[in-house]
């Protein structure tokens, strides 16, 4: 029988995640540079599925583009890192205290947390976090809150990898996680909420001491 062919689209797709995920597990550095040509022949697919899989990252922030020096991972610094956690700070912790007090579900938040907490590497761990924090603010109840933080989920977790290979601090995360998923689950929407927003900003503080968070923040 004659293999059928995958559509342009389902490659994209499998091009994409395979670089968000090399990109997300530092196998792929800040200011690493991307060649259509190169991951074409990684990956067995023409260079088509390879430039529309970057230009969704870069969308996304997880890549730019230049005329000059062409695709690269984005580089993160201070600036960046206060940029995407601002959002994170204005926005999830409320998300958390709406999914608390309309009684969410939050059962992929503990799959989630037992998933990190199991994990045999750093690309695993990191992955199971980024479920985690998405389990929290996604049953909120609003989608578009949703979809707004979505949208910086991606450059959040870029943040964490570049971090964590400068200071390993999953133990503390790990610690501050359950704590959260602890108040969630005991209907504590405001405390929830409040730890989270700290576990969010001590993270930042302590990855770039540099960058403060917006005034008014914790």
């Amino acid at each position: 029988m004659s293999s059928v062919p995958i559509p342009i689209p389902s490659r994209t797709q499998y091009v994409l995640d395979a670089i968000k995920h090399r990109i997300l597990t530092g196998q792929l550095t800040p200011g690493q540079a991307l060649v259509e040509t190169e991951l074409a022949a990684q990956y067995g697919v023409s260079k088509t599925p390879v430039r529309e899989a970057l230009k969704t990252l870069a969308g996304t922030g997880l890549v730019v583009m230049s005329q000059y020096k062409g695709v690269t991972v984005r580089t993160v610094d201070a600036d960046m890192a206060r940029e995407v956690y601002d959002v994170r700070l204005l926005l999830e912790p409320e998300a958390l205290r709406r999914a608390v007090r309309r009684g969410a579900s939050l059962d992929a938040a503990r799959d989630a947390l037992t998933r990190a907490d199991r994990a045999a590497d750093t690309a695993e761990r990191s992955l199971a976090n980024r479920e985690f924090h998405r389990a929290l603010y996604l049953p909120c109840g609003n989608p578009l809150l949703g979809r707004m933080l979505d949208e910086v989920r991606d450059q959040a977790a870029l943040v964490s990898a570049v971090a964590w290979s400068a200071e390993p601090s999953w133990e503390r995360e790990a610690g501050e996680h359950r704590e959260i998923l602890r108040l969630a689950l005991e209907g504590d929407a405001d405390g929830a909420a409040s730890a989270l927003d700290a576990h969010i900003a001590s993270f930042v503080r302590r990855a770039f001491p540099e960058s403060q968070p917006a005034e008014g923040q914790a």
